[in-house]
């Protein structure tokens, strides 16, 4: 899969993998550009999203339209999110094989929009340790996905008894047992002006996420960034903010 890795001279903290959206930032470069994170001491892993970059269909762009209009739920969430969140153990058995991280060890996660969508997905999954994230203008699902869809589009979307397993399955909220069960550190960014994402989604599952954090509420936070649009890599007082932001956070909750 495709991956630009940012090596520095010193490591101190676990890798940082990092997953872009839809939208601009839409690739691993320009996911790079946006969040650099110098600041943090640790390998960062930009990942490539299944059917972005070098890994887009024949057709490229327009084949995911084309996708996207007939069933944006099985032929584009799913490979694309549900895809890059099976990656992951892959991932970390490649960085572990190349001395870019000890057997065992644990990673941090990015992920904007639709890479938060795989973030949080993988999180529940379990099968990577995870001690820290950051989830910025992050999908909760393939429910939140089709409401931003049909939001752009005007169109109404066709559920399918397939789909609707499938948003029941991705459905972050719903496991929040599993998404808090070794207590990572979670931080959301969910921007006061994002006309795309509806905060709502990312809002619910915060509160369903704080009763597994009796006693450290410090590792669990929501922040709604005055004037953060969707398109937050594009404005330079927001760009500065979210660096901040994540930078921070990982230099709190990395062990």
């Amino acid at each position: 899969m495709p991956a630009i890795l940012r090596v520095p001279a010193h490591i101190s903290k676990p890798p940082v993998i990092l997953w872009h959206g839809f939208g601009p930032p839409a690739s691993e470069r320009a996911m790079m550009d946006a969040l650099p994170l110098d600041e943090v001491d640790a390998v960062k892993v930009y990942l490539g999203l299944p059917l972005f970059g070098a890994r887009a269909p024949e057709g490229g762009m327009k084949e995911v339209a084309r996708r996207q209009g007939e069933d944006v739920g099985l032929l584009v969430f799913k490979p694309v999110v549900v895809g890059a969140a099976n990656e992951l153990p892959n991932v970390v058995d490649a960085l572990q094989k190349n001395a870019c991280m000890p057997h065992g060890a644990s990673v941090a996660l990015v992920g904007f929009s639709a890479g938060g969508a795989a973030a949080l997905d993988a999180l529940s999954q379990g099968k990577v340790a995870i001690d820290a994230a950051v989830f910025i203008n992050a999908s909760t699902g393939l429910s939140a996905s089709v409401q931003a869809y049909e939001k752009a589009t005007g169109k109404t979307y066709a559920w399918s008894p397939a789909s609707r397993e499938l948003a029941k399955d991705t459905d972050a909220a719903g496991h929040a047992r599993e998404i808090a069960a070794h207590q990572p550190a979670l931080l959301f960014l969910q921007g006061a002006d994002d006309a795309v994402i509806d905060s709502h989604g990312a809002s619910e599952l915060f509160d369903s996420l704080k009763p597994f954090y009796d006693g450290r509420s410090q590792r669990l936070q929501f922040t709604r960034p005055t004037g953060m649009s969707h398109q937050w890599a594009a404005d330079p007082v927001t760009l500065a903010e979210v660096r901040k932001a994540t930078g921070d956070w990982f230099a709190r909750n990395l062990p």
